[in-house]
């Protein structure tokens, strides 16, 4: 203040403004203060007298440093706490919130001599609501750890981090204390990181600007920082024997290994260089040099260097951020301890998804990509400008396909808040490993030894840093669903039973056959039930599907292959969740691996969608006649994109896809290069689609030879389901040889006896003729009939068919 005094005061983040709690009348050095839950009681540690003024003879007998406990509702008594040569920070630890008022609190004490106590403070109120301490004598105290050399307070979770030396490593170790007045050791992890153990350095006892700056510069720049999916991560920069390099180590302890980055700096004036600072952004940690880089580290998925995005120069400014020394309280916080500013820090939505356009290299695009997923969570607007990057970068991603990675990712980052340890089951990415580096970072893993807790039904934290250190143990890697399993069992269901064509006969020749096979017909019914109930409710999908569907002209068809597919993914789904999560229950699972595939199908309908609206597309692309625009074309190599992504990781595509995709080839594609997409599966004969090329297009010599293009590479079921639609002798012609081969196939090596029946048709003499349609007759009268929905299709027809291709093949007339 103006006249020398010394004030406290609690500043208000509502109103912007200090509430005065105490006044000394001289100025004062304050070291640490620290004001209890109720308000009523100020625990105050100063230094009485600086080096020079301890030089008189008459301060040779007076504490340097003094710790006061004061009553301030209303101002009352002073408690001289300690009085002693040795600083002493101070901290009351709060109860959990929403708590009443206690007529108890409980302080610490950690003092410069490298210990750490405990003090219960009882107090009663008097008249006039005046709260004082009850016990006029000493005030019960207990030992909380001795001989440390390293601590950190967790204010948020009333947890406290310390370090001891033990021979030539240190031993980490955390007290957490409880609103029952308890606290007990529940962790001890043994590091391999020397502590210069001459001072004890102290993080988030509050910021004493000199005496902290003379501890940092010769004491460990170490911060540990937690989230909360249970990650536990010790952070700590290292010193380089070469100029202008940066060392410093991340410790995932909830995964069991330690990460040591190196980075060359550009040449900078060695006094600029000031140490690294350490950034908690529950998701992400960060390291922060100043003016240097930003390198965001992910916490749940480490193993890959590629997640981690290192930003340089303009990208990695941090905004009303100094170069001085910084400090990470809690979540998303940072203290500027030079300026004495407490800002809160955030990654930015639309830098981020600037850098994602910008970006040149890989690594930086997949590890952008997984951040915005990972850390904005689910907006639609986010969503709708990284399709709209995918969309253009489809060609520019050689090491990773962005599909796969946006499809896979936002699963993950919907279903897993759903349950506990769903994060540990789901995929989160389509790559099993990277071998690309980051330019100008290098990154040494090593192995270390799991954290032991101890601890007796605990919620919240502690329950899910077990959870992730168990899933270390037995091999997390294996825990993870991968398509691998989907595609394996799928090569094996398609070569032995299906042709895709043909699911129903496929499926009646083996239940009605009993055959004994490699699988049980059991198996394979509940794939298919499962296929079907999937299927029905999966098109419901969310309201936004029905908007989504008028835009983009997906038609509500039946399509055996995905069904097939999706019946089995959905099986292989809910046997690996019940293997590792028995205990939510099978109608839990059932719901979570329909909302999974309901919302892999949704993904892909909201790409569809996008890229319509971008495109400016109108659902009218199903007429023939015209060519496709420049427009269709694109979304054409977009959809065949999709589809690629889907086969590699052996996903369902929403029903009709497959149609749309078809038409806007016939469009898009010249003839040849229609047909070799379709001989090589990138195209696919629809039902819907072929319907309706062979009745709308008239039957110009091009469009016949598209027609006969497309008839002769149909399935046999589906040909039986469409040919009708072409009323031409090419088509009627194919249809009697089907017919006729598979009469005959039915026929084998069956002899006839019996007399030659009467006629058919008109009599003609044609003996091979004749014997041909008599024996196709002879086989229609036992009840065989391929084509049983089409009953114009009998010797009859194979008949006249043969008869006019001959006579047109003569140049005569048939009449």
């Amino acid at each position: 203040g103006n006249q020398r005094n010394t004030h406290i005061g609690l500043y208000d983040l509502q109103t912007k403004q200090n509430e005065h709690l105490y006044m000394f009348e001289k100025n004062l050095h304050i070291i640490s203060c620290s004001i209890n839950n109720e308000k009523t009681l100020l625990a105050v540690s100063f230094c009485q007298y600086t080096e020079e003024e301890r030089a008189s003879q008459l301060l040779q007998s007076v504490s340097k440093y003094l710790t006061l406990l004061i009553e301030i509702h209303p101002i009352n008594n002073v408690r001289v706490l300690k009085a002693v040569d040795s600083s002493v920070r101070v901290q009351f630890l709060y109860p959990v919130e929403g708590r009443n008022a206690s007529r108890e609190s409980r302080l610490l004490l950690v003092s410069e001599d490298k210990y750490i106590e405990q003090f219960d403070i009882h107090v009663v109120a008097e008249e006039e609501h005046k709260v004082v301490i009850q016990k006029s004598g000493q005030l019960p105290r207990a030992r909380v750890v001795d001989d440390l050399v390293w601590a950190q307070w967790d204010m948020m979770e009333q947890r406290l981090f310390y370090i001891v030396p033990k021979e030539s490593k240190s031993t980490l170790r955390c007290v957490q204390f409880y609103p029952d007045e308890n606290f007990n050791s529940i962790l001890e992890s043994h590091l391999d990181i020397a502590v210069n153990d001459t001072k004890l350095k102290l993080v988030n006892f509050g910021y004493d600007y000199c005496q902290d700056q003379d501890v940092a510069s010769k004491s460990l720049n170490l911060q540990v920082f937690t989230s909360k999916a249970g990650g536990l991560c010790v952070c700590c920069s290292l010193v380089s024997d070469i100029p202008h390099e940066i060392i410093y180590s991340i410790y995932f302890l909830h995964k069991g290994y330690n990460k040591t980055f190196t980075v060359s700096l550009e040449r900078t004036e060695s006094h600029q260089l000031k140490e690294v600072a350490f950034m908690n952004l529950d998701y992400y940690v960060a390291a922060y040099l100043p003016g240097q880089f930003l390198h965001l580290l992910n916490i749940q998925h480490p193993d890959l260097l590629c997640y981690s995005l290192f930003l340089t120069g303009e990208a990695a400014r941090v905004d009303a951020l100094g170069s001085g020394c910084l400090r990470c309280p809690w979540v998303s916080a940072l203290l500027d301890c030079g300026a004495g500013n407490l800002c809160s820090v955030s990654l930015s939505p639309s830098a981020l998804l600037q850098f994602l356009q910008d970006s040149q290299r890989d690594c930086e695009r997949l590890a952008a990509l997984h951040c915005a997923l990972l850390y904005f969570q689910h907006t639609e607007d986010l969503e709708m400008q990284i399709i709209r990057w995918i969309s253009e970068n489809l060609s520019t991603c050689h090491s990773f396909d962005p599909i796969q990675e946006f499809i896979i990712a936002s699963l993950y980052c919907r279903m897993c808040p759903e349950t506990q340890n769903l994060d540990k089951l789901l995929p989160y990415t389509s790559l099993h490993d990277w071998i690309g580096v980051v330019p100008g970072v290098i990154c040494a893993t090593e192995i270390i030894s799991l954290p032991v807790l101890e601890f007796q039904n605990s919620k919240g934290f502690w329950e899910k840093l077990n959870s992730n250190l168990e899933s270390v143990k037995y091999a997390e890697p294996h825990l993870h669903y991968h398509s691998s399993m989907l595609r394996r069992e799928w090569h094996n269901l398609s070569e032995e039973y299906f042709i895709w064509s043909s699911v129903l006969f496929i499926l009646g020749f083996l239940f009605t056959n009993q055959r004994e096979e490699r699988r049980t017909t059991a198996y394979l019914r509940n794939i298919f039930e499962n296929a079907k109930k999937y299927v029905l409710v999966s098109i419901i999908f969310t309201p936004s599907y029905f908007a989504q569907a008028r835009l983009v002209p997906l038609f509500e068809e039946e399509d055996d292959q995905q069904q097939l597919l999706m019946g089995l993914m959905v099986a292989q789904l809910k046997d690996h969740l019940m293997r590792h999560l028995q205990y939510v229950g099978k109608k839990k699972i059932d719901q979570i691996v329909l909302d999974y595939v309901a919302n892999l199908l949704n993904l892909v309908h909201r790409i569809m969608k996008e890229v319509w609206r971008r495109y400016q597309l109108h659902s009218c692309i199903f007429c023939f006649d015209e060519r496709g625009s420049a427009g269709e074309f694109a979304v054409f190599h977009i959809m065949s994109r999709i589809l690629e992504a889907a086969n590699g990781m052996c996903m369902p595509l929403p029903p009709g896809f497959h149609t749309l995709h078809l038409g806007l080839g016939v469009r898009c594609l010249p003839l040849h290069t229609l047909l070799h997409y379709i001989d090589n599966g990138v195209l696919q004969l629809t039902e819907t689609c072929v319907r309706r090329l062979l009745r709308d297009l008239d039957d110009t010599e091009q469009n016949e030879k598209l027609k006969f293009s497309i008839v002769m590479r149909l399935p046999e079921a589906l040909g039986q389901k469409v040919r009708q639609y072409w009323n031409h002798p090419i088509n009627a012609n194919l249809i009697a040889r089907k017919y006729v081969k598979l009469l005959l196939e039915k026929l084998g090596n069956r002899q006839y006896s019996r007399p030659v029946p009467e006629r058919l048709s008109v009599p003609v003499e044609f003996l091979p003729l004749n014997y041909l349609t008599n024996m196709l007759a002879e086989i229609e009268n036992q009840g065989v009939h391929p084509y049983e929905k089409q009953d114009h299709v009998n010797a009859r027809f194979v008949e006249e068919t043969a008869l006019k291709h001959t006579m047109a093949l003569l140049g005569l007339k048939y009449s």
